[in-house]
């Protein structure tokens, strides 16, 4: 509808002006329903070109713009909007549209097939997944559903730290603990790891187990003083634990990146020779100095370590120049807010290549922290993984659904507070509980009908007369723009706002009206109207990686 209505504008736009670019036209939807279906602020933006009063010009464009079947008349608003009121046929058409498009309804093609890489989760191998990593596997898993249903070609990837002192600490914390060392004797290793898991790795690596970690079998040696070996088992069997948290998360990935490779593949030197050939760099204090303040920087960082070692944020450029090699000329990176930092010192290495990367390339989405409360106390550590709630208890706690809509309900860059009691609640409460109820509802009524549901469609005379009828209406018309909009301000969170609001219409309207009545046209009708609202739920819960229960 609003493409429509750009259409029949800008007809008239061409007439009285010189404008050759129909982008100026801004179609609104009013708050208050009894102000039409759709609004537009175009009058005040030409009143000055015209040097004319808004209204006048409002006038004006009332008196050429075409006429059109699904608008049943135009108002002026205030000091010169003009509001659009849609016809019964156009609610019609917005309902058949959903029929007909079944699990495509609110899909677009604005991506044009292009390219779209979405790194997200990238966990170091030292531990369980915590709900932090969980946060950014759901807010980056919506972000990888939006993208493809607005027609973008996505690659999800995660990215593994597996090299530098992280590494060398996991290692040592699994020999103290094959040497029975407790985690509070002073012989441990004081930057360790203190989690029970630790103890789990080590008593696999004696015992000689295998691992199959992305298609791969690494078979532990059971030697102690064998550090390769032991360092190769615990980041495999960390890493296989972290696949199976996310597979119960219902969350997948295309490709895996290795921090090692790149150092293996030798691309971490190569990207610090160029750094330096550039003129980008300096040595101080028996350091090797990259001049980030020379692309917006606060300071200069430390590339290079007076032990000959690289700082973290090299091999992050070079992963970043990889990406930027494979094609991906759109990158969006789902993190925690802790990596605010990292996003300057990367964008400043990109740039000191010289490889014409974007100044702003890649994008970041930023996620803050999160509070987890049960009883009305804070939950702050596992039993499992020592100093942390991980995700795989959340999700045995509340269940993935739950899990994945609480985590993505509010925007990335607010802080979160998590109610677990909510979450686990069945009652209207509790929003994930409300959504799916409300497909289940319908999915109730069609059973209850028996009929053929491919053969429900809305011919052009029916009118819809009544307020909850109106409302549903408008939510399923809606509903395309709001995956567009969450897909291009990159906010998942308008999902979930969206089919709260959605799944209230659909309640009122259920409590308000019978269905099975003995017209049949009034019959058909009605259940037209819930089967696309069924639609826009399933499709709406699909895009946030949530089921849509037939029964509940």
């Amino acid at each position: 509808m609003k493409a429509h209505l750009t259409e029949l504008l800008f007809s008239v736009v061409k007439q009285i002006t010189d404008y050759t670019d129909s982008s100026i036209i801004i179609i609104d939807r009013p708050k208050i329903i009894s102000h039409g279906d759709f609004s537009t602020n175009l009058c005040l933006i030409l009143s000055k070109k015209l040097k004319k009063s808004p209204r006048d010009v409002a006038a004006i464009i009332l008196d050429k713009i075409p006429p059109s079947d699904l608008i049943t008349k135009i108002e002026i608003a205030g000091a010169g909007f003009l509001n659009f009121f849609l016809s019964s046929k156009a609610n019609n058409v917005i309902i058949n549209s959903a029929l007909n498009l079944k699990n495509d309804y609110g899909k677009n093609q604005t991506g044009n097939h292009q390219k779209i890489q979405i790194e997200f989760v990238s966990a170091n191998p030292t531990g369980p997944l915590h709900i932090g990593h969980g946060r950014g596997a759901a807010i980056g898993d919506c972000l990888a559903r939006l993208f493809e249903a607005s027609g973008w070609i996505v690659t999800r990837e995660f990215y593994y730290n597996d090299a530098g002192e992280q590494i060398n600490n996991l290692a040592r914390s699994v020999k103290a603990s094959c040497q029975n060392i407790p985690t509070d004797d002073p012989k441990f290793p004081s930057d360790g790891y203190h989690g029970e898991y630790i103890n789990e790795i080590a008593k696999d690596f004696l015992s000689m187990e295998t691992i199959e970690c992305q298609g791969e079998s690494i078979k532990a040696s059971g030697k102690i003083k064998d550090t390769k070996s032991m360092q190769e088992f615990s980041v495999a069997y960390l890493r296989n634990e972290q696949d199976q948290d996310l597979i119960a998360f219902r969350t997948k990935f295309d490709v895996y990146s290795l921090e090692s490779s790149f150092y293996e593949n030798g691309k971490v030197e190569k990207v610090v020779n160029t750094l330096i050939k550039e003129g980008h760099t300096y040595e101080k204090d028996g350091a090797l100095w990259l001049k980030t303040t020379n692309f917006g920087d606060d300071k200069d960082r430390v590339m290079q370590k007076t032990d000959g070692s690289y700082t973290y944020f090299i091999p992050d450029v070079t992963y970043h120049l990889d990406k930027w090699e494979r094609g991906f000329k759109k990158v969006i990176n789902e993190q925690g807010a802790d990596h605010h930092s990292t996003i300057s010192r990367v964008r400043a290495g990109l740039q000191g290549l010289n490889k014409n990367i974007p100044k702003d390339w890649p994008e970041y989405v930023l996620h803050q922290m999160i509070t987890v409360i049960k009883g009305n106390k804070e939950i702050k550590i596992s039993k499992r993984a020592g100093s942390y709630l991980t995700l795989r208890e959340l999700i045995n706690e509340v269940g993935c659904d739950a899990t994945r809509y609480f985590l993505v309900a509010r925007r990335p860059d607010s802080q979160l507070v998590f109610d677990v009691d909510l979450a686990k609640s069945q009652n209207n409460n509790n929003p994930v509980f409300y959504i799916q109820y409300a497909h289940a509802r319908i999915s109730k009524v069609l059973e209850q009908w028996g009929g053929d549901i491919s053969t429900l469609k809305l011919d052009d005379s029916f009118t819809f007369d009544s307020q909850a009828e109106l409302k549903l209406i408008k939510s399923i018309g809606i509903y395309p723009e709001i995956v567009l909009q969450a897909t291009n301000e990159l906010a998942p969170h308008q999902i979930a706002n969206f089919l709260k609001d959605c799944a209230a219409e659909l309640h009122s309207y259920y409590n308000d009206s019978k269905f099975l009545v003995e017209d049949e046209k009034i019959k058909i009708a009605r259940l037209s109207l819930i089967n696309s609202a069924k639609y826009v739920l399933r499709n709406g819960l699909h895009l946030l990686g949530i089921e849509a229960p037939q029964k509940m």
